[in-house]
């Protein structure tokens, strides 16, 4: 009999907590979209709105569709990926218009999402290839090239993505197995590193004027010394907080999101705690969290190292990336532009993103298929085995 092709493959608990992030996603994007979708789009609330509904069902689709191939084949195309991505952030970087590349009818995309993905996937590759001297120091030097590579080319517009990625791509190379003295060493220079970074930018402030260090001392002057007077994204962002307090003000009826030009994205966390309160933002970090253990779950599963590999590392930079988007909304950490994965306004983001869910769902899949043929030759084994023994009392 032959068995029913399951569409949903993967993770059912992975799926799951998807379908209701996506959930949470249209209800936020449609109370949230107003000022954006006319200010900025220059079209109606509702049709942006059906715009991101379109993203949110091509994303399923992009997950179906890549939970169905066998995972190894990402091994191969990675290379590939990694080496477009290159080229697409230099191209940004010269034709774009900041962090985008603009497309003939209206479409854009950001590369450094594209990267975002590829760049795990392939480290988890390089990893593989190099498992006979990972404890090297040439190795573990070697593998955080790209990473490097990757992280500058990204930096002069967006030095958040290039923290998260590279503190991903740091934690990957961890879990992979390189020399643990050298990891740990490294770990120490990063945090000297942002320490003397961070007030390095404090006290510039917005007097410098080298890559984006104007706007990245501003804001880090302006998160530690708030003026409750000004009338800012991040301040708005506060007032929708405090305004929510523990059950909210109710749905569809934030104040502070009809004032904010980037309420649908960059603080779409804040006004979900306005309209529903503390006790859903306790849902919605649970729910990310319980992703990232079905993650970790699924890496350690899997018998392949690549898979295993891949799956920790585009589970990690999910989850920090959705780490810094909430602690940005509710004051915790300066602005950084980062948006809440699976949430905010569906783009090329949303959509990049869920093609790192569906190499994690692959890889799932691939799971249940080896346990399901561990068990039938468990079951073979002890027929055999019966078989014997009955043989055994006959004879």
């Amino acid at each position: 009999m032959k068995r029913k092709l399951n569409i949903l493959a993967g993770d059912t608990a992975l799926w799951v907590i998807f379908f209701l992030i996506s959930g949470i996603s249209l209800i936020a994007v449609y109370s949230s979209i107003g000022l954006s979708a006319i200010s900025e789009m220059f079209s109606s609330p509702s049709a942006v709105f059906f715009r991101h509904l379109v993203i949110v069902l091509a994303t399923y689709a992009a997950i179906i569709i890549l939970s169905h191939i066998n995972y190894r084949y990402f091994s191969k195309v990675s290379k590939w990926l990694f080496y477009i991505s290159i080229a697409l952030l230099i191209l940004v970087l010269f034709i774009g218009t900041k962090r985008w590349i603009r497309l003939p009818g209206g479409l854009s995309f950001q590369p450094s999402e594209i990267a975002k993905i590829a760049l795990m996937v392939y480290l988890a590759r390089t990893i593989v290839r190099n498992r006979e001297t990972l404890d090297t120091k040439q190795t573990f030097y070697m593998l955080l090239l790209p990473v490097a590579v990757i992280c500058l080319l990204i930096v002069p517009e967006n030095l958040s993505t290039a923290v998260i990625i590279f503190m991903a791509c740091y934690i990957t190379l961890f879990f992979g197995g390189v020399n643990k003295q050298l990891w740990w060493k490294g770990m120490g220079i990063i945090a000297v590193v942002a320490v003397v970074g961070f007030v390095f930018l404090y006290l510039a402030g917005d007097k410098m004027d080298f890559l984006r260090t104007g706007t990245w001392g501003h804001r880090l002057q302006a998160w530690m010394n708030p003026d409750p007077d000004e009338l800012t994204q991040e301040n708005m962002a506060r007032m929708a907080v405090a305004r929510g307090g523990f059950f909210g003000a109710g749905i569809g009826t934030t104040i502070h999101g009809r004032l904010m030009t980037q309420a649908h994205n960059d603080f779409i966390y804040a006004i979900i705690i306005e309209e529903a309160g503390l006790l859903s933002a306790i849902g919605i970090f649970l729910l990310y969290a319980l992703f990232y253990f079905r993650c970790i779950r699924i890496a350690t599963r899997c018998q392949g190292t690549f898979g295993s590999l891949s799956v920790a590392g585009i589970g990690t930079v999910i989850f920090l990336q959705a780490l810094v988007h909430m602690s940005v909304s509710v004051g915790l950490l300066p602005v950084t532009g980062q948006t809440l994965p699976f949430i905010s306004y569906g783009g090329t983001a949303y959509l990049f993103l869920g093609l790192g869910i569906g190499v994690i769902q692959s890889v799932a899949a691939d799971n249940k298929k080896q346990a399901r043929l561990a068990q039938k030759a468990e079951a073979g084994e002890e027929e055999t085995k019966k078989e014997e023994e009955a043989n055994n009392v006959m004879t």
